[in-house]
């Protein structure tokens, strides 16, 4: 029997161009557009489709951009495989994505949403502006020796610890930039397949981001959260949610916690959930899944 489950890509994801497709087919997406470029108050289509990369990549720009361009996806889907997305069960979605997973689940609505991801990015972004800082992706290396590497890169009143466990063999560290470049070449002596530092503003989903919590706590505070018409995995916990105050908490944790996207699989996996659909722009969830089973069926929007 299927058990649908929609998957929501996170910052990262971002590429100019990205949203062409469903802004020359699709009407409703094109609404879409025009009312996040109405509240946003500037044109977002234009950011998506022109660039630049460097504006683009942006924070500031990426969560707005990613949030709305996955709901575009979903507004296609939806009008023409209308059985599909009645029929999801369950969503996830990594990071930012976990905003557009809400807001298809019911909890949060578009322009809510769309208020409190673009919030959310200012005030990572200003968190980032304080501290230099930023983020690298270790390929081919257990967790328990990465925490290792982690306390041997990191100086003195230096920040430096997993970020994101995504998938066996793919984690990423996140702190101090320095401390981020030293684990970068211990990781390779260690025996790592490889290092990339990631195209970020900075450190993500550690303590450097403390002075967003505030800000997207008060911005929160502003929003009402519906109870989920299905449930939601959670990043802090890999775990299913639907009651509004638990997912308002877990929201605001999920600025400066780890963020379990293995956990999540598997608890999504062990729970019979497929086939699964990537619903944004690009490919990276749909990656991640093939690395616990490469038979699971995941597809993809276009976008």
């Amino acid at each position: 029997m299927k058990r649908i489950a929609f998957l929501f890509p996170g910052q990262g994801a971002q590429y100019v161009g990205m949203g062409r497709v469903l802004l020359e087919t699709s009407p409703s997406a094109r609404r879409r557009f025009d009312e996040a470029n109405e509240r946003l108050g500037y044109d977002l289509a234009s950011v998506c489709l022109e660039g630049p990369s460097e504006l683009l990549d942006s924070t500031v720009q990426s969560q707005p951009a990613i949030y709305v361009t996955s709901l575009a996806a979903l507004d296609v889907l939806r009008a023409g495989r209308p059985d599909v997305v009645a029929g999801c069960e369950a969503a996830a979605g990594l990071s930012l994505g976990e905003f557009t997973a809400l807001t298809f689940a019911g909890v949060l609505a578009f322009e809510d949403g769309l208020r409190v991801v673009q919030r959310r990015g200012e005030a990572m972004q200003a968190a980032s502006d304080a501290r230099s800082s930023g983020m690298v992706s270790i390929l081919g290396l257990e967790i328990p020796r990465i925490e290792e590497l982690c306390a041997q890169a990191s100086a003195d009143g230096e920040i430096l610890r997993i970020a994101n466990d995504l998938c066996p063999g793919n984690t990423v560290v996140s702190g101090d930039q320095a401390a981020c470049e030293r684990i970068s070449e211990l990781a390779v002596e260690a025996g790592a397949m490889r290092t990339i530092p990631l195209a970020v503003a900075g450190a993500f989903h550690t303590p450097i981001m403390g002075s967003a919590v505030d800000r997207l706590a008060e911005t929160l505070a502003g929003v009402t959260l519906e109870r989920g018409r299905i449930p939601v995995y959670s990043n802090v916990d890999g775990s299913p949610h639907t009651d509004p105050r638990e997912i308002h908490d877990l929201l605001i944790q999920q600025v400066v916690s780890p963020v379990r996207w293995a956990a999540s699989m598997r608890a999504m996996l062990a729970e019979g959930f497929q086939p699964f659909f990537e619903i944004g722009p690009g490919r990276v969830l749909t990656g991640l899944l093939k690395r616990f089973d490469r038979k699971i069926p995941c597809e993809n929007t276009a976008c």
